[in-house]
């Protein structure tokens, strides 16, 4: 089977860099389809060269402009053999491109759902978002099938959308649980002056919400507790100027883009604050690694055993967590036991998007 995938995934950890867990995902799903050719969105900056490895190809579209990523992926399609199946990566810029590429070609549109767009919260984060929601129910119109990574989205789009004809299926995201914590000695006596290590991994961009967890931290910790975050973004100055104003800043660390699985290890409570998650990874990998994680009504934290407050609780919730709380987390409804096993249910799920444009068709 031939598969195009369509993908905006550019980061430096992301599909478009040889040895990254990312890309060895897509050469497992190259390798169970027979052919894989992968249209990644790119600017020239990033630095990514195309790739064949045999049954994977990937090709950067290295734009000049984040607003001719749509054109050059379309200019590279055409220059590839006609596939059995499109495959976007979200129902948004890659899912307008895919579907343009599906409709030349006469193939079916798989579309993946990653995002809850239908939160509330995603629509009035920017005017792009607002627009993102509408490009999504054409898309999504127009797709033979579509996988979403939460029983949340499936139950958001089978509410807001009667119109949908493709079915919808829910496929999480696979996580290395096997890996889920991993001490260091360097970073455990750094922070033993701190009798309790709250822990937030996460992008520092609005809809991760991480002043929320400062500001809880400010009032409900207790005086040898500290907070680290995990991550970098776009707010990362305004997080550290507010976590001074809150009188914290000496028990607030940025650590920047590291990895999570020293950090767990570590962590005695995991904090969540999400204004909005299609899953949430760092939920499910907390739990792995045995920690009690406090999360907002987001992705999947209430099925995989999270506690769960509102915003307007968080702080509530944390007091009573150094009051009483667990000091321990449980993983809970993980479908996967290992990778194989999730690189099969993926590429079934792909494969079968032929199978329900021919019932339609």
């Amino acid at each position: 089977m031939k598969v195009l995938q369509i993908s905006s995934d550019r980061s430096e950890r992301g599909i478009l860099f040889p040895g990254t867990s990312a890309f060895e995902r897509q050469e497992a799903y190259a390798s169970a389809f027979g052919n894989l050719d992968i249209v990644g969105f790119s600017l020239k900056s990033d630095g990514a060269k195309f790739v064949d490895v045999g049954q994977l190809r990937i090709h950067p579209t290295n734009s000049a402009s984040k607003l001719l990523w749509g054109l050059d992926a379309l200019r590279i399609a055409k220059t590839l053999p006609r596939p059995d199946i499109v495959s976007v990566q979200d129902p948004f810029e890659t899912g307008l491109v895919g579907w343009r590429i599906a409709r030349r070609f006469g193939v079916p549109l798989h579309v993946q759902v990653h995002t809850d767009f239908l939160s509330p919260e995603y629509a009035r984060l920017s005017l792009l978002n607002r627009f993102r929601v509408y490009v999504a129910g054409f898309v999504l119109r127009r797709a033979a099938r579509i996988r979403v990574v939460s029983r949340r989205i499936k139950d958001s789009l089978e509410a807001r959308s009667s119109k949908l004809e493709a079915s919808v299926t829910v496929l999480p995201i696979f996580a290395d649980t096997s890996r889920s914590s991993v001490s260091r000695s360097d970073l455990s006596v750094r922070f033993s002056r701190f009798k309790t290590k709250l822990l937030v991994v996460s992008r520092l961009e609005p809809e991760k919400n991480v002043a929320l967890a400062l500001g809880a931290f400010a009032e409900a910790a207790a005086a040898d507790a500290c907070l680290i975050i995990v991550g970098s973004g776009s707010q990362k100055n305004s997080l550290q100027h507010f976590a001074k104003r809150l009188n914290v800043g000496s028990r607030v660390f940025f650590e920047g883009a590291r990895d999570s699985a020293l950090y767990y290890a570590l962590a005695d409570l995991v904090l969540v604050p999400s204004k909005y998650e299609g899953y949430g990874l760092v939920i499910v990998e907390a739990l792995a690694a045995g920690k009690p994680v406090l999360s907002t009504e987001v992705g999947v934290a209430r099925e995989a055993g999270a506690i769960v407050a509102p915003p307007e609780k968080f702080v509530d919730a944390l007091a009573a967590w150094f009051k009483g709380g667990p000091r321990a987390g449980e993983l809970k409804n993980y479908p996967y036991q290992s990778f194989e096993e999730y690189v099969r249910a993926y590429c079934d799920d792909v494969s079968a998007t032929d199978q329900a444009s021919r019932a339609v068709s």
